[in-house]
C-alpha cells in the first residue's frame, strides 16, 4: 500500500459501497487515491457507484474471505495532525493475523509514554481495515475500543487469525 502525503483535497471527491460480511463500508476516494473507510454513510459526499478501483474491490474480497495480507491501493489521510499521522503511518507494520499494544505503537513512534494518546489517534483513523488499528490492543491482552465498535473489532481480528492459522496447516 503506497501512503499519499500530497494534498489531494481538490481532486473529486466521492464514495461507492463495498458490501462485506460486517455490513457495508463506504469507501472513500479523492480521485483514485482511498481518503476514508466508513461504516456509516457518508452525508455530505456524492455516490459514484462502481467508481472504485476494480483491483481494491477484488483485494477487500479476498482480504474477507482470509486471503489477502495487505492492500496495494493508494491511500492519503486528508485529515489529522501530525502525532495521528504518524501513529496510523507506524499500524502498516503490524502484520495480518498478529496484535500488538498500545504502547508498542508510542513506542515505534518515539513517545513510549504516549499509549492513551495513541489510543486517541486510532480512534480517529479515517481508513480501518486497510490501515489496520483494529490489531491494536491493551496490554493486558483486552481488545480496547474501536471507531466501529467492539464487536466489529472482534470480528476481524477473529477473521485474520483463523485465516492465519488455516495458513499453517
Amino acid at each position: 500500500m503506497r501512503l499519499q502525503r500530497d494534498n489531494i483535497v481538490s481532486k473529486a471527491v466521492f464514495y461507492d459501497i463495498f458490501q462485506s460480511p460486517l455490513g457495508y463500508l463506504y469507501l472513500i476516494f479523492s480521485g483514485k487515491v482511498l481518503s476514508g473507510v466508513s461504516f456509516q454513510k457518508p452525508s455530505d459526499i456524492p455516490f459514484k457507484k462502481g467508481h472504485a478501483p476494480k483491483i481494491f474491490l477484488k483485494q477487500l474480497s479476498v482480504y474477507f474471505q482470509g486471503g489477502n495480507k495487505e492492500f496495494s491501493q493508494e491511500v492519503v489521510f486528508l485529515a489529522g495532525t501530525e502525532f495521528e499521522k504518524k501513529v496510523w503511518s507506524v499500524l502498516k507494520k503490524i502484520p495480518f493475523g498478529e496484535t500488538r499494544t498500545y504502547k508498542w505503537v508510542a513506542e515505534k513512534i518515539g513517545k513510549p509514554a504516549a499509549a492513551r494518546a495513541v489510543g486517541q489517534a486510532l480512534s480517529k483513523n479515517p481508513i480501518p481495515i486497510v490501515i489496520p488499528c483494529h490489531r491494536v490492543i491493551e496490554s493486558d491482552g483486552s481488545l480496547g475500543g474501536y471507531s466501529s465498535g467492539v464487536e466489529v473489532k472482534k470480528r476481524l481480528l477473529e477473521m485474520e487469525y483463523y485465516a492465519s492459522m488455516d495458513e499453517q496447516i
